[in-house]
């Protein structure tokens, strides 16, 4: 769990060194999550912004890079995310912050249950038919 000390000193980090971090650990993953993806886009565009660049001077290659590496749908979604991060950044801001303070027992809870099957579905996500029992049934 971080506490609030721990986010207040990450505050204090000059934003060069917070973006090198980001690309730190999105380079040291074997497959980055589209969030972490958004994150690192936006912390460039951002990059851009200070140095008063036109944006995508040096994110569109960056952006580029991942085709290939990642499905387009990943690309898709991070690009969305770094939107956010820009256009509103006080709401990712606070899930973010949620996220980080919850005791880690907590948030492998949550994961646990987001990945448990929706009432009328089992684990493959078909739907199963009360009056069969609970069979699956595919509607293929």
């Amino acid at each position: 769990m971080i506490s609030e000390k721990d986010l207040a000193d990450l505050e204090k980090v000059p934003f060069e060194e917070r973006v090198a971090r980001i690309e730190k650990m999105v380079e040291g993953k074997e497959k980055p999550s589209a969030f972490e993806l958004g994150l690192l886009l936006a912390v460039k565009m951002g990059q851009e912004i200070r140095e008063k660049k036109p944006l995508g001077s040096d994110t569109e290659n960056l952006v580029a890079s991942w085709s290939g590496k990642h499905p387009d749908s990943v690309v898709e979604e991070a690009i969305a995310f770094a939107k956010e991060f820009l256009t509103h950044p006080g709401n990712l801001a606070s899930k973010l912050k949620e996220q980080m303070l919850k005791p880690k027992t907590e948030s492998i809870q949550g994961e646990a249950q987001s990945n448990e099957a929706q009432p009328g579905e089992n684990q493959s996500g078909e739907v199963s038919n009360p009056a069969d029992n609970g069979s699956a049934t595919s509607h293929n």
